[in-house]
């Protein structure tokens, strides 16, 4: 089952700017355990551009939402399964490039081992789209080349599975470490302005603010 729908505005635009949430059924699977998902699907842009954050389950709906849209980029958060597994094809069906942190290649290289993405993530990297900038966070500690992205004009932070509502992202698997994302919170993201609103990897938004509490201070 898939659902989509707008997710706010954030400042007054002159050109619209929006961020709408695609909400995609499938699975997750790694170290021989395979659970049920639901995942968040980002789209951040306006009338005539989007950028798409994570290509999670289907492809085609994620297609339908982008509604004839150019897509600037498919950014990956990190390279789990569930995150990734549309990718190769929604790039086919936009022409858009998919770009993931080198650190998780291999990763990605157990869902698409004959497709390489087309471009990196790195700490800092700006991206565009529809007149606003989205900067790279990188945030290792879910999977060594999670990353989020920073979009201050909307006041708004993507934080794929590295920050959810009621704390940090599960650290209990290959390629995670509790010390490392606890750190990547505390250094990179609960510096953020308070009042940032965090769209998770699955379920419901939360605040910068509301989660400083979850995460330990040393």
């Amino acid at each position: 089952m898939s659902q989509a729908g707008p997710q706010g505005h954030g400042r007054e635009q002159d050109h619209a700017v929006r961020v709408q949430r695609v909400v995609t059924s499938g699975t997750f699977s790694l170290d021989g355990e395979t659970f049920d998902v639901d995942n968040n699907v980002w789209l951040v842009g306006d009338d005539e551009e989007v950028l798409i954050v994570d290509a999670a389950h289907d492809a085609r709906t994620i297609h339908k939402a982008v509604d004839g849209r150019r897509v600037t980029a498919i950014v990956c958060t990190h390279a789990h399964d569930d995150h990734i597994d549309a990718a190769a094809e929604l790039s086919v069906l936009t022409g858009a490039p998919v770009l993931l942190h080198p650190d998780d290649n291999e990763l990605w290289s157990f869902t698409h081992p004959g497709r390489k993405p087309d471009g990196e993530l790195r700490d800092g990297r700006i991206l565009a789209v529809a007149g606003i900038e989205l900067q790279v966070i990188h945030s290792p500690g879910h999977t060594w080349g999670s990353c989020c992205l920073y979009a201050p004009f909307l006041d708004t932070v993507f934080t794929g599975d590295t920050l959810f509502h009621g704390g940090p992202g599960a650290t209990g698997r290959s390629y995670s470490d509790r010390p490392t994302i606890e750190a990547s919170l505390r250094n990179r993201l609960l510096t953020l302005p308070g009042n940032t609103v965090v769209r998770t990897g699955h379920g419901e938004d939360t605040t910068i603010a509301a989660e400083r509490p979850h995460v330990p201070t040393v």
